[in-house]
């Protein structure tokens, strides 16, 4: 038998403090009624106080015998729950026979704690599912890449190639290069997401700057899709809380998006940066010109592996991913983000930063024209 089973030795033992108090108590109603008779010179009678002693005895023995009998079918219940190994059904202990008040306060308990239990594991194996899909997914989509970059050196070997046809290698080359730099980066951010905690250091920065580091990182992309870049700031600089490493990764997606889903448009191709002071706080636009979203693929662009019309055939290596961790980072760090997109005429997405560090917002800015009066800054 398990060394905790419920068994008589342990139901007795568990009641013997109120056993011994009833006992004395009843030995103290003998004693005072003893001695009031004897201060009345009436005469006691031994006798009659050891049967009292003894019936009371009785009536406390009957209570414990019954009260074995009323918990006898959860204690059995009990015993063969805690016989059961540790493999056995996780609501095993759920549905034990109560007998008690006691006792259902303990099944209410236990009933409580295996949904927490439930929600927490559902959670957990949701986040692996997505973190192994995410993982297929990445390699998978790296091996375009290094694909294209195998045959390309295949196609150069054996061969004189000429300057200008070198220069095209090299060229295509770099931007295979910038893909498996986007995944893997793109990566490494996804795994830091689980610790986002421990990965945050929120401070002061200035938006215009950052806005213009992470385009310059661009440049060579934007030349070779015909993208014109613009930042235009409402103010000579403007501040928000915020992390910059984080808010970085978010303008990085964002640009990036916006260079994937225009490249394949004609002609030179604005991409406008606009960074707004508002009442309720700050606000960031990454406007291009692309493609566009489809209406009813707007309001699942956040969603995890969503790729939408676009993914599945303009932009064939989509991951879905991007928008998502765009969403992820902006809730976390207190922010908010909002798109809108009409199919042919572009995108805009808003980044918006509530004064005062607040974790929620106000009503939400009209989308409109830059203030008068703004600075522009051409890249």
């Amino acid at each position: 038998m398990h060394d905790k089973a419920w068994t008589r030795k342990r139901f007795l033992f568990d009641r013997l403090l109120y056993t011994a108090a009833f006992f004395f108590a009843i030995l103290l109603v003998l004693v005072v009624l003893w001695l009031d008779r004897m201060e009345a010179g009436l005469p006691v009678k031994p006798d009659n106080l050891v049967y009292l002693f003894l019936l009371a005895g009785a009536v406390w023995i009957g209570v414990l015998i019954y009260d074995y009998v009323r918990q006898a079918g959860y204690a059995s219940a009990l015993n063969k729950r805690l016989g059961e190994s540790a493999q056995s059904s996780l609501d095993s202990a759920l549905f034990l026979p109560s007998r008690t008040m006691e006792q259902q306060a303990v099944n209410e308990l236990l009933q409580k704690q295996h949904r927490a239990y439930l929600s927490t594991l559902s959670s957990y194996r949701a986040s692996q599912e997505q973190h192994l899909h995410f993982t297929n997914q990445w390699v998978h989509q790296l091996k375009t890449p290094v694909s294209v970059i195998d045959l390309l050196i295949q196609q150069s070997e054996g061969t004189l190639t000429p300057p200008e046809r070198i220069q095209e290698l090299l060229t295509s080359i770099q931007e295979e290069n910038e893909k498996i730099a986007s995944g893997l980066q793109m990566m490494l951010y996804t795994a830091r997401l689980e610790k986002f905690e421990l990965d945050v250091h929120p401070r002061r920065i200035e938006l215009t700057a950052v806005a213009r580091r992470i385009v310059n990182d661009y440049k060579k992309a934007c030349i070779r899709a015909s993208i014109f870049p613009k930042i235009e700031s409402s103010a000579p600089d403007i501040y928000v809380e915020t992390d910059e490493k984080w808010l970085s990764f978010v303008l990085h997606q964002l640009i990036g998006n916006a260079i994937k889903y225009s490249r394949k448009r004609e002609g030179n191709k604005p991409l406008l940066i606009r960074i707004e002071q508002k009442s309720y706080g700050t606000r960031l636009e990454v406007q291009d010109s692309g493609i566009g979203i489809a209406a009813e693929d707007l309001p699942r662009v956040f969603d995890a592996f969503f790729t939408g019309e676009n993914g599945r055939g303009v932009v064939t290596e989509s991951t879905g991913m991007g928008l998502y961790l765009v969403k992820q980072v902006m809730s976390r760090l207190g922010h908010q983000v909002d798109i809108q997109s009409e199919p042919g005429q572009g995108t805009t997405v808003s980044l918006m930063f509530q004064s005062q560090g607040l974790h929620r917002f106000g009503e939400r800015d009209e989308a409109g024209g830059v203030r008068p009066g703004s600075r522009v800054t051409k890249m």
